[in-house]
């Protein structure tokens, strides 16, 4: 048996960091196995539905590298075939038509409501004759759900779940004017598409009951299914705004490698030992669904972003250079011609030590696009009072001389503090300040190998003129 997941979200909004992750677990499940992963867009929903939403969990996926192997399945393409279906149920007795208005099951609903009570529909129509139909009431198709014993669900992740079949009422599979219901549509879809395991959210745990009701009544077998844990804010509550990013785009904005994501998301609520950093290759060799916890799972933003950092500093400096040189665009409004793009590129291996997320590295970066006069932070501008001059003029005269290598930079600043009687802070602050804007930057002597012999000298001659004047 070739193992087939799909993940089957609704373009409603912003897909989800939980949704991510379940995309994740369904991936990596099957995989494992040597399987196939799938995507659905149950898009049934015309109101609430939008080409925007549907694009932005295609480009959610993309961006986090959860290939497909088959072309996205769009329900709202497939409901002739659900309501083919729910007919043929009809037609074999194990569905009825329902004539019940609308008012009168929502008075219903009001009034278990005053009460306190759990409101299900009573299957009155369940073996009436249909003659006896009030005339203008265009009738919905209801299932006929086993009304005695109990339904069990061997759950991958959650063990045996128990309902009682008689609290599972006779749900509606087609509205009046012919369109399926959610419940009905999973189960033909899921058929259809060969599923063999169904990983979603635990929040899933009641449809399955009705689906499973589903699957009994056309006697087809079912997939296994296994329901995962929400994800929580650090609080314990609900995941929300008011805790941090949400949405999984956000999280590409604001910086995160998605191998990095992947990584912190896959450990939310499974683990291998003490493992903290694993690629996709071994995370696909371990990852098993069965081993996923009970538990909700707290999201911890100071703990991703620390893995983030860790990635960063192992990714491809040529990678970050491109991501860095169209954040500066995007971000700044700093174009960076092949010059500049070639010293983010020196200066790579010694940004990424600092930075957590791709924003903070590109912010880091920045400098080395700049045109004179640079901005100066606050902290800058105080390093270069009008004692610094004198100092920088006669430090370029000293690196002039060198050939700009940063092992020759190193020796010749080191030279001049000694003969100047000056630490080497009191040298490379000033320094730092003139060529960079800022108190903060990778080590000097790298800074101004990046930089380059004419554009080193020519920030340090800006810098002096704007100290002493020319």
């Amino acid at each position: 048996m070739t193992i087939r997941t799909r993940f089957a979200p609704s373009p409603t909004g912003p897909l989800h960091i939980g949704g991510i992750r379940t995309a994740l677990f369904n991936y990596l499940y099957s995989r494992h196995f040597g399987g196939q992963f799938l995507l659905r867009i149950e898009d049934t929903d015309r109101e609430r539905s939008t080409a925007e939403a549907t694009k932005g969990i295609i480009d959610s996926l993309d961006w986090i590298g959860l290939d497909r192997d088959e072309p996205t399945v769009f329900q709202s393409g497939r409901m002739d075939r659900h309501a083919a279906v729910a007919r043929a149920l009809l037609a074999a007795g194990k569905a009825y038509r329902c004539y019940c208005t609308a008012d009168e099951l929502a008075a219903e609903r009001a009034q278990a409501t005053l009460e306190k009570r759990v409101w299900r529909y009573d299957g009155r129509w369940r073996d009436r004759d249909p003659a006896e139909a009030p005339d203008g009431v265009t009738p919905v198709i209801r299932l006929k759900s086993e009304r005695s014993g109990e339904t069990v669900l061997d759950d991958l992740v959650q063990g045996p779940v128990r309902v009682a079949n008689a609290e599972l009422d006779d749900m509606i599979i087609l509205r009046g004017d012919g369109t399926p219901m959610y419940n009905h549509s999973v189960v033909v879809d899921d058929r259809d598409m060969a599923i063999t395991h169904v990983i979603r959210g635990d929040d899933h745990l009641t449809n399955t009951f009705r689906q499973l009701q589903v699957y009994r009544a056309l006697g087809w077998e079912p997939p296994r299914f296994a329901h995962i844990p929400l994800i929580h804010g650090p609080d314990g509550k609900k995941l929300s705004k008011r805790h941090g990013a949400q949405f999984a785009l956000e999280f590409r904005d604001m910086g995160f490698l998605p191998e990095a994501l992947c990584n912190y998301l896959m450990r939310l609520g499974w683990s291998h030992g003490d493992l903290e950093v694993l690629g996709r290759d071994e995370a696909i060799r371990l990852f098993d669904v069965t081993d996923v916890n009970r538990g909700p799972s707290r999201m911890d933003y100071v703990k991703l972003t620390n893995l983030n950092g860790v990635y960063i500093r192992q990714a491809d400096d040529g990678r970050l250079t491109g991501d860095v040189v169209e954040r500066l665009a995007n971000e700044h409004g700093l174009s960076a011609g092949p010059d500049a793009v070639a010293r983010i590129r020196t200066l790579m291996p010694a940004l990424k030590e600092r930075a957590k997320t791709l924003v903070e590295l590109a912010h880091a970066a920045a400098f080395l696009v700049r045109t004179v006069p640079l901005p100066m932070d606050t902290k800058a501008a105080a390093v270069l009072g009008p004692d610094a001059g004198p100092m920088l003029r006669a430090v370029a005269a000293e690196l002039a001389g060198t050939d700009f290598s940063a092992p020759a930079i190193d020796a010749a600043l080191h030279a001049f503090a000694e003969r100047a009687g000056l630490k080497m802070g009191q040298v490379a602050q000033p320094l730092r300040a003139a060529l960079t804007g800022s108190t903060v930057s990778p080590g000097i002597d790298a800074t101004l190998a990046a930089l380059g012999r004419d554009e080193s000298l020519h920030r340090i001659a800006v810098a002096v003129a704007d100290v002493n004047g020319p």
